[in-house]
């Protein structure tokens, strides 16, 4: 076989879409690298005299080439192989990975990673009968996908971990944004730049990883067809044969669909975020008390000092949990106790919070707007519109001066106009020169003392509303401040000493006991804040309305998606509670287990219906 018919069969098989050998791309000859044919009876052809010339003529030398990885696999041909087959199975494993992988870490075990993936063998089956070009094509564009879908995966665990829900991946692209604030309040700088970068960094490698190894992984079917096929029969067999008899590892189905189905819910996920907005146009319409006269508004109230008070992060879990509620209920049981002395009474239920993990706002504009505020576009919609608020009301009848302290506000809070408040007191106005705790900017007792001194303390002043947001139990709950003489206060420098005393959050958050333990401690200092300072500040006209925003992050909850919190109603005057009194609620700041539960939403009208001409 001469030269030139050599060549022209090696190109003829690379037209026809042969693969090559090995991971250069180059077909290796078979004649022991000379790029010629010998005769195999090892006798001389026939050829003619001028091809023999032709021989005899030396020809320009061969350019200089280094096979495969600068001559390395040449020389070294064990190792190479070694490398390339430890390649492949790390390409299968990060695909079959891809595939497989959950998209919550409870659910992350074994018996997930040895199932059989529907997508997987008729991703295989179709790369294994497309022609070449549309094959690599469909190659990359499947690794591209791949890599995309376990990034949501991930994304998805993280939500999980703190909101108990996956990404909305219409609504909560501004929760990003959000969760580096947290970080950068939280760890510093150094630390968002750090966790921002790693993210970064993974999501482009996930990228490039799965693509190359879906790549890979198809050369090699192509080059092993009549195996591939085979493989592929049997996996698709075995799959249909699993999901008929229903056979578990376990409780884990050994035959899956998972990622169709993964797909299919964000499907429908979209397409409800995008009808969300005129299902919420339609609600926002409706409000009861839109027409009533601003003297028939709140009438049960006036001459009130009225406190809506949300304690961050306060749960039903701290007060059922098993691990905290002892402790937990001593502390509610002293403060019904002072607070009873101090001739206050109280009454407590339940609410259903839009939210748990984190969203306070979303919480905080449900109770008091009256509507299901559950994601971020609401909350936008609702800011921008003429909704009436509680907050709104009590201004709209002239009773009332409306304050809001937002210790955990340390910008602009453009939407803080929307709630109808004459004066909000954030961070930068409360008077506080000591440090922050973590993310918390000032400490509850704190701000309820500056409270007292630039409003509720002041002589010959009208009655006032204020909505007050406390912030010590906020996450990640180290170091948190404690208790100390009202007296010794000041300007909040003695709060340096205190947080040395505290613990350090990389500490603790690597025990979930020791999270669970401070966050009790810090739901504590908040609930010992507030009635101390009723027991110390109230008088005959004080009402206080005090409640959770949502339950704590999963890590706290262990699981547990409820997103009861309790809500309490703290009068001095006998005729404010009298006026609820068929809401059934407990006697007491500690809510019995059935004790009425609603949604967040159904407070507004409820509470303006008690305190109402009608109540």
């Amino acid at each position: 076989m001469s030269l030139f018919t050599r060549s022209r069969q090696l190109s003829d098989t690379t037209e026809s879409g042969a693969e090559p050998d090995d991971d250069t791309g180059t077909a290796e000859p078979q004649d022991g690298g000379t790029g010629t044919a010998e005769p195999q009876d090892g006798t001389a052809t026939d050829a003619p005299e001028s091809a023999t010339r032709a021989q005899r003529t030396p020809s320009a030398p061969p350019p200089a080439t280094k096979p495969g990885w600068f001559g390395w696999r040449r020389r070294y041909p064990r190792t190479a192989r070694g490398v390339s087959v430890g390649t492949t199975v790390l390409a299968g494993a990060l695909v079959l990975f891809a595939l497989l992988v959950p998209n919550r870490i409870e659910r992350i075990e074994f018996a997930s990673f040895v199932r059989i993936p529907a997508e997987g063998v008729l991703l295989a089956g179709l790369l294994l009968a497309l022609p070449p070009k549309p094959r690599r094509i469909t190659a990359v564009v499947t690794g591209l996908f791949l890599g995309l879908l376990t990034v949501l995966k991930f994304v998805d665990m993280g939500f999980y971990q703190i909101l108990a829900r996956p990404f909305d991946l219409v609504l909560d692209w501004i929760l990003i944004e959000n969760g580096t604030d947290f970080l950068r309040e939280t760890f510093g700088r150094t630390g968002q730049v750090l966790a921002v970068t790693g993210v970064i960094v993974l999501f482009v490698a996930l990228l490039v990883l799965t693509t190359l190894a879906v790549v890979r992984l198809t050369n090699l079917m192509v080059r092993h067809r009549p195996v591939a096929g085979r493989t592929v029969l049997i996996l698709g067999t075995a799959w249909i044969t699993c999901m008929t008899l229903g056979v578990q590892i376990g409780t884990v189905p050994v035959a899956t669909k998972g990622n169709a189905e993964f797909l299919g819910n964000r499907v429908d996920q979209v397409r409800a975020g995008l009808a969300d907005a005129r299902v919420f146009e339609k609600q926002a319409s409706v409000d009861a008390f839109a027409k009533t006269p601003p003297d028939q508004l709140l009438t049960g109230l006036r001459g009130k000092d009225v406190l809506f008070t949300f304690i961050e992060s306060y749960g039903r879990v701290a007060i059922d949990d098993p691990a905290m509620a002892q402790q937990t209920d001593a502390v509610l049981k002293e403060g019904t106790g002072r607070l009873k002395a101090a001739g206050f009474e109280s009454r407590s239920g339940w609410l259903q919070s839009p939210v748990t993990g984190a969203g306070s706002w979303l919480a905080h504009s449900t109770f008091l707007s009256g509507l299901w505020i559950k994601n971020q576009q609401r909350y936008r919609s609702l800011t921008t519109s003429d909704r009436m608020t509680l907050t709104k009301y009590f201004g709209k009848t002239g009773a009332w001066r409306t304050v809001g302290v937002v210790p955990g506000v340390r910008r602009a809070w453009p939407e803080g106009k929307y709630f109808g408040l004459d004066h909000i007191y954030d961070s930068e106005h409360l008077g506080y020169h000591g440090p922050y705790f973590s993310w918390t900017p000032v400490p509850d007792q704190f701000s309820m003392e500056a409270f007292e001194r630039l409003e509720h303390g002041k002589k010959d002043r009208e009655p006032i509303m204020a909505e007050i947001i406390l912030a010590s139990s906020h996450n990640p709950w180290s170091p948190i401040a404690h208790m100390i003489d009202w007296n010794d206060l000041g300007d909040g420098s003695v709060f340096h000493r205190i947080k040395k005393e505290g613990t350090n959050p990389t500490e603790v958050w690597k025990d979930p006991e020791k999270v669970r333990a401070e966050y009790r401690k810090a739901i504590e200092y908040s609930i010992r804040s507030l009635t101390e300072w009723v027991e110390r500040y109230g008088d005959d006209d004080t009402v206080l309305v005090f409640l959770g925003d949502h339950q704590p992050v999963p890590t706290v909850t262990a699981g547990d998606t409820g997103k009861d919190v309790p809500v309490t109603i703290v009068a001095h005057d006998k005729k404010v509670l009298d006026r609820v009194a068929d809401w059934g609620w407990t006697d007491g700041l500690k809510p019995a287990e059935n004790a009425p539960r609603w949604g967040m939403d159904k407070f507004r009208d409820r509470f303006m219906t008690a305190y109402g001409p009608q109540g």
